[in-house]
């Protein structure tokens, strides 16, 4: 039995391998710079054509998009160095003012044919180009090795699929909204009583750290992103992106509520360091409503990260459930802080700006506003793409309308 686990283990170990960027980044790119290096061997009049498979390994990225992209632009920036270079070699030679020169001229040109990161290089290929006695060999063959590199990782990723890192960011979206779970869960336990300053202090730096992880969770998100863009494996990939980008922002909008209002209990805690920040049904009504909203995040965060129609339903039936009794809770702390502001009215502001900054994430969590706020998102990108690229808008149009009569055909 203890052999079977170890074995499970190391399966599953091995396919999350398979899964990491950095394993899957490190093989495509080896492969692909082997072979275009192989390529230019043969094409290029160079002994060494090592530009090649360089431009086949910065060409090569995870996602066919960035690929794309990246390809494009490097391509643009060598060659914008060979021509400076050419310039340069017809009207001075190589001094260490005209070195100056040329690399201020490259990059002046860099930024002029927008290649974004790749204006470094602008001024690399020139001054490899310049330093070399015959020039104009070696920047046609600089030039066809770029071309090489480029095409190779082009056609690396275009036969060889890159897998879709949807899986990865809507973990990613999970973990964060289980991290907002648990932080909500201390803030109830701890309003509940009577609670420390150092405590409450602590729950707020906590709150504050969760900005980190939004950062690091929009960067897998990215990622996921550029792989449904121009994926052949990929159906409605507009939507799946809409989805998990409006579901992290509505998570980041979370996060800084709940920022506020660990700064309102931190408050409250220091007015009254000998009593209790609450009384005492105020107080058990504040947890149960802070773990009623931390299950509600955790069952947004699956909802969005859901691509399957039958358990996205499941899983909104279950928010809207949760939400209602969130509501309620809400509903009954509302009712009991108002008849203890009656009895006490010390803090009054604080307490009404508990129950502000709750309902504001009850609002976000909603259901039909998340509806709402998707089907604008879908408009908004959906006209950005036709002002964008209006020719591929109608292509996709014409494709869509002439489906029905080709499947009949086929029939």
């Amino acid at each position: 039995m203890r052999v079977v686990r170890e074995r499970a283990a190391s399966l599953v170990r091995f396919v999350k391998l398979r899964r990491d960027p950095v394993v899957v980044q490190t093989l495509r790119s080896a492969a692909a710079a082997t072979i275009a290096y192989v390529i230019a061997l043969r094409l290029s009049p160079e002994a060494a054509p090592l530009t090649a498979p360089l431009t086949a390994l910065l060409v090569v990225q995870v996602t066919l998009y960035a690929t794309l992209t990246n390809g494009i632009r490097r391509v643009n920036s060598v060659v914008a160095g060979v021509l400076v270079a050419i310039a340069f070699s017809l009207l001075v030679g190589l001094t260490w003012w005209s070195l100056a020169l040329l690399i201020l001229a490259s990059l002046g040109v860099g930024h002029l044919v927008k290649v974004d990161e790749y204006v470094p290089e602008v001024a690399i290929s020139a001054m490899l180009v310049l330093g070399v006695t015959t020039v104009g060999d070696t920047a046609w063959a600089r030039i066809l090795e770029t071309l090489i590199g480029a095409v190779v990782g082009l056609a690396f990723n275009l036969l060889f699929a890159p897998p879709v890192w949807v899986d990865e960011a809507g973990e990613s979206i999970e973990g964060l909204a289980r991290r907002v779970r648990q932080l909500m869960l201390n803030m109830g336990e701890e309003a509940a009583g009577r609670t420390p300053v150092e405590h409450a202090t602590e729950r707020l730096y906590e709150a504050r750290r969760l900005d980190h992880d939004i950062v690091e969770v929009d960067a897998a998100l990215k990622q996921a992103e550029d792989s449904l863009r121009l994926n052949p494996r990929v159906r409605e990939g507009l939507l799946h992106r809409v989805v998990l980008r409006t579901g992290l922002d509505t998570l980041e909008i979370c996060t800084v509520v709940l920022r506020v209002l660990a700064r309102t209990l931190t408050d409250l805690a220091k007015e009254r360091e000998s009593e209790r920040l609450f009384a005492r049904q105020a107080g058990a009504a504040v947890e149960q409503l802070l773990s009623e909203i931390a299950d509600a995040v955790v069952s947004f965060a699956v909802l969005v990260t859901t691509d399957v129609s039958r358990s996205a339903e499941s899983a909104e039936e279950r928010l809207a459930s949760q939400l209602r009794q969130a509501t309620a809770t809400r509903d009954k702390l509302a009712q009991l802080l108002l008849e203890e502001v009656r009895r006490d009215a010390r803090q009054w502001q604080l307490h009404g700006a508990v129950l502000t900054e709750v309902n504001r994430i009850l609002d976000e969590l909603d259901t039909e506003h998340r509806s709402h706020r998707l089907l604008e998102e879908l408009d908004r990108t959906s006209r950005e793409q036709r002002e964008r690229m209006p020719r591929l808008t109608r292509l996709q149009e014409r494709l869509r309308r002439n489906r029905p009569a080709l499947a009949r055909r086929s029939r």
